[in-house]
């Protein structure tokens, strides 16, 4: 019995070392991927000229000649172009917002970018094992995400979900859900659709508050597949770094700055308040401080540290140290609300004209496309070939809530020749275009 007492031991050892080793792959996380992504161009049809737009709005009997002169503002100093679509539905003479036309608008949206992105990275419906649709003002029934499981017939056991409500900050949101998905589904792959259906929430009222959404917001979609399949590290664009979520609903002042309530006729709108950019700045420190604590030098912080309780304690004068980010990342998506705000968070951040140029770019060729707004502007850094492999890409969603949701991408692989194929195949060669800054509108 005492000869064998050594295999005993052997084979107890065994068994604890091979228990750590499948402890550590099960509670070890799986690199997520970005395999591709698809930008929808809408048709031509489309456009809206600022022109178009207010002989529009003039013809409509509810607005009065300061209403329409008030829109004329916004689109003004919004940073838009004249390129900019809008659905079918709000080019007639009262738009339509009813649920019909609101269904054919997601048609008309996301079937392109599925149909584009499944057939450019070789996939087949039945090969996607989550599926997350955000949308964030249309909610059917069967759902959005019900709705494309039907059109490709995809499998019975699929994973599907529909964000509503969140904002546009709901695509770097549905990310990191699909992140999280993947962490008990090894070996899969997630199909995320990011849009924002026009129709319905087209505001047929004069309130001005409630009149600046139907300016800004634009016809716009992206479809995303990530994976966390380990062999898509050969072939997929980006791996994820770091996912950060942040949100201020806690607070009366910030859940109300950006609302959807009625107006005092009766009309359905959401109301942007006056102190809507101080919420989205309190929002986004508190993101920031997270994140910089993750991706910042150490010298980095320490100045800020040091600027902070220099401020508190010796000087109230001193101005507050602001990290510099470009010093850990290369490339930037901000939010595309409008020009002022994408130059108080570039100034925030201490971007410069390249850093910022993506997101004024998209907001002058698309307008406010609400959550795929980012993607668009990836797009654009792709079709210009300023990505390198080892390159660090931060994708920053606001949205109402208010919310704050990051993204840090990584790119493992050389990314060229995007610029014929891409949503800015027609129109690269006439960008950047000249900016001139303008000052926030008073609501």
């Amino acid at each position: 019995m005492q000869k064998r007492e050594p295999v005993y031991h052997f084979l107890a050892a065994s068994c604890f070392l091979l228990f750590f080793v499948a402890k550590r792959y099960v509670s070890t996380p799986s690199t997520v991927y970005l395999v591709d992504f698809s930008c929808l161009k809408p048709p031509n049809f489309c456009r809206v000229p600022f022109s178009t737009y207010i002989e529009h709005a003039r013809m409509l009997d509810f607005l009065d000649e300061d209403s329409v002169a008030f829109m004329a503002k916004v689109l003004k100093h919004s940073g838009q172009g004249e390129q900019t679509y809008i659905p079918p539905a709000i080019h007639y003479i009262p738009p339509k917002s009813g649920h019909q036309e609101a269904l054919k608008e997601a048609h008309m949206v996301l079937f392109p970018v599925v149909e584009d992105l499944l057939s450019k990275t070789n996939t087949s419906p039945q090969e996607i094992d989550v599926l997350i649709v955000n949308c964030s003002g249309f909610c059917p029934a069967p759902s959005l995400s019900s709705i494309i499981v039907n059109k490709y017939s995809m499998r019975e056991d699929i994973k599907s979900f529909t964000i509503s409500g969140m904002g546009c900050s709901a695509s770097a949101l549905a990310i990191d859900m699909a992140q999280n998905i993947f962490k008990t589904h090894r070996n899969s792959n997630a199909l995320i659709l990011s849009t924002e259906i026009l129709s319905t929430g087209w505001y047929p009222g004069k309130e001005q508050p409630m009149m600046v959404l139907n300016c800004l917001f634009r016809m716009g979609a992206a479809a995303i597949l990530v994976t966390n399949k380990r062999e898509a590290k050969k072939t997929a664009k980006y791996k994820l770094l770091y996912t950060l979520r942040s949100q201020r609903a806690f607070d009366d002042k910030g859940y109300y700055s950006a609302i959807r309530e009625e107006d005092s006729d009766g009309a359905t709108g959401v109301t942007l308040r006056r102190d809507l950019l101080q919420v989205a700045g309190e929002t986004l420190r508190a993101n920031i401080a997270v994140l910089g604590s993750k991706l910042l030098p150490y010298t980095e912080m320490i100045l800020y540290a040091l600027s902070v309780f220099k401020k508190k304690y010796l000087n109230k004068s001193t101005e507050i140290y602001v990290p510099n980010f470009k010093r850990v990342v290369q490339h930037f998506c901000l939010p595309t609300s409008g020009k002022p705000v994408i130059r108080e968070i570039g100034k925030g951040l201490r971007l410069g004209e390249r850093e910022m140029e993506p997101a004024l770019m998209t907001l002058h060729r698309f307008g406010n496309q609400s959550s795929s707004s980012l993607w668009y502007e990836l797009s654009y850094m792709e079709a210009k070939e300023r990505v390198k492999k080892g390159d660090r890409v931060w994708q920053l969603g606001m949205g109402s809530g208010p919310k704050c949701n990051s993204l840090v991408w990584e790119c493992i692989r050389p990314i060229v020749g995007e610029a014929p194929k891409g949503v800015w195949a027609d129109s690269m060669h006439r960008y950047p275009v000249s900016t001139v800054h303008q000052n926030s509108l008073n609501l």
